[in-house]
């Protein structure tokens, strides 16, 4: 069977008084020399004794006492800190991330319909053949397909109107703002004709984002 808490203590407690007496016989000689001999001081000594122990006691307790505790206080207030830190760039992540998640919510709105046969050219060239006329296109030229991360791409195309006025500038621009996909003009150069100051070239880049997957 398993002994009870108290009888396994009560020899040990007994031990430790047994050793506390024997160490108090073993030091008694000493003490009551130094006791004898602290008598024997003049008051002034004694005093002198009495502020040399407050001051190594206080020294003592300085060192087992105050420090410990100062610099667990500083570990305290570093850990803190650092978990202050550590939650600021959560947060920091938090936002950034809530950030480019409605940027991507809103450059799939504004998409072209996936489609395997989605053609730029021949969305340029519709809508400029109705707003200004065939004959005022000087070319339209379809750049490289760019693809881009999380399945997009990015199309672009170069356009050149020869011999425009300012009001078939403005009907080639607005045919553009207003078909039903999300295209955008992203550049445009004009250029005066040196033959008639009320005519211009214009060149042009128009580019569109499309969901591939």
């Amino acid at each position: 069977m398993v002994k009870p808490l108290r009888q396994i203590f009560l020899p040990l407690v007994a031990r430790f008084h047994e050793l506390m007496d024997q160490a108090g016989d073993a030091i008694e000689p000493y003490t009551t020399k130094l006791s004898a001999r602290y008598q024997k001081f003049e008051p002034r000594e004694r005093l002198l004794l009495q502020v040399a122990a407050g001051l190594v006691g206080a020294l003592l307790l300085y060192d087992v006492g105050y420090l410990p505790v100062q610099a667990l206080g500083h570990r305290l207030a570093n850990r803190l800190a650092q978990r202050r830190q550590e939650l600021s760039e959560v947060r920091r992540l938090t936002y950034t991330y809530t950030a480019m998640e409605r940027t991507l919510a809103a450059a799939r709105k504004k998409t072209v319909p996936k489609a395997q046969d989605f053609s730029l050219f021949s969305v340029l060239e519709q809508s400029l053949t109705r707003s200004i006329g065939r004959d005022k296109i000087g070319s339209i030229t379809p750049a490289a397909d760019q693809p881009l991360a999380g399945g997009f791409t990015r199309y672009r195309v170069d356009v050149a109107l020869n011999n425009v006025n300012l009001a078939q500038i403005v009907d080639a621009l607005y045919g553009v703002e207003a078909l039903p996909l999300p295209l955008t003009v992203t550049s445009i150069h004009i250029k005066r004709r040196a033959q008639d100051s009320h005519s211009y070239d214009v060149t042009m880049s128009c580019g569109a984002l499309g969901k591939t997957r």
